[in-house]
């Protein structure tokens, strides 16, 4: 027995056996906007996850700026200063000697974190976690540092 077809033929009959209208879509143009009408914007790039991630990572390693801002620092640096010696408030910091402690404060967390993201991969991770950062420190011994500084 041959297949059932439609009066117009094979090719005008969908899966469930309606007959095709023969109708087209087509977008919209131009010319049919009315003004007042909102403009229609271009749809924004979407990047796979981690792909930013990993230009940001790129850019920061090739790069050589603190990426910590100064002024916040340097009251943290002032204020942790009062809190340890508070009888000497006149206290006056170089700038060399904040920018100094920046530069290593910095460097210690660029290589604490990048134990950390080991301690990740080791888990089969890709995030870091608090534990990653506990078992970082922990391996480096006395104060996180392990001899490195």
């Amino acid at each position: 027995m041959a297949p059932r077809q439609g009066a117009a033929g094979p090719s005008s009959s969908s899966r469930h056996g309606r007959p095709s209208t023969g109708a087209v879509k087509k977008p919209a143009r131009a010319s049919n906007i009315q003004p007042g009408d909102p403009v229609p914007q271009k749809k924004q790039r979407r990047y796979r996850p981690g792909t930013l991630a990993l230009r940001e990572i790129r850019k920061y390693q090739s790069s050589t700026e603190l990426l910590l801002r100064k002024m916040p620092f340097a009251r943290v640096v002032r204020d942790i200063a009062l809190s340890v010696r508070p009888v000497d408030e006149g206290m006056r910091w170089q700038s060399q000697a904040i920018m100094a402690l920046q530069e290593a404060a910095e460097a210690f967390l660029v290589h604490l974190f990048e134990d950390t993201n080991l301690c990740a991969i080791h888990a089969r991770r890709v995030t870091i976690m608090r534990r990653d950062i506990w078992l970082a420190r922990r391996i480096r011994g006395l104060w996180g540092a392990g001899g490195q500084y």
